[in-house]
């Protein structure tokens, strides 16, 4: 759904950026079909109210962390709030981990990782059963990405 204030020019804005966050202010505003100053405006409104949050690099994950995509369900023993925070801490310790999230459902959290091989999996399984609170670990290897997206935001062009 679109943030109900955004114009179309806020929308192309953030598609534009979603897709090269390195573009520079005058490219952005020909892609946009507005002048620079108007767009460099709406680009600081959008980053004061904090629409724009900032802007990073995209690394390689398969060459920095390897080839295989696993997803790991966790289910804790207790949903208590110390539980919660050690375990989260914990789990954002891990370089290979990618993503991290809260869960509704079976399980408690979800968690993305990318591991070189088999063995690599195996001793973030290791790190895993060690982490005080953890009653069950289901595991899904990725097989094929067939999106993958910084931002799920798209605009009408």
């Amino acid at each position: 759904m679109i943030h109900m204030d955004l114009d179309t020019f806020d929308q192309k804005i953030l598609h534009v950026l979603g897709e090269d966050g390195r573009i520079s202010w005058r490219d952005l505003a020909a892609r946009i079909g507005l002048s620079f100053s108007p767009t460099l405006r709406r680009v600081r409104k959008l980053e004061q109210e904090g629409i724009i949050r900032g802007y990073t690099a995209v690394f390689d994950e398969n060459r920095l962390l390897g080839t295989m995509g696993v997803f790991i369900s966790v289910t804790l023993e207790r949903q208590i709030k110390d539980a919660l925070v050690t375990f989260e801490h914990s789990v954002a310790s891990m370089p290979e981990v990618v993503g991290g999230y809260q869960t509704s459902g079976s399980s408690d959290y979800l968690i993305h990782a990318m591991v070189r091989d088999l063995p690599h999996y195996q001793q973030l399984l290791d790190f895993l059963t060690t982490v005080p609170g953890v009653a069950r670990i289901q595991t899904n290897f990725a097989t094929k990405t067939f999106v993958r997206r910084s931002a799920a935001f798209t605009a009408d062009e």
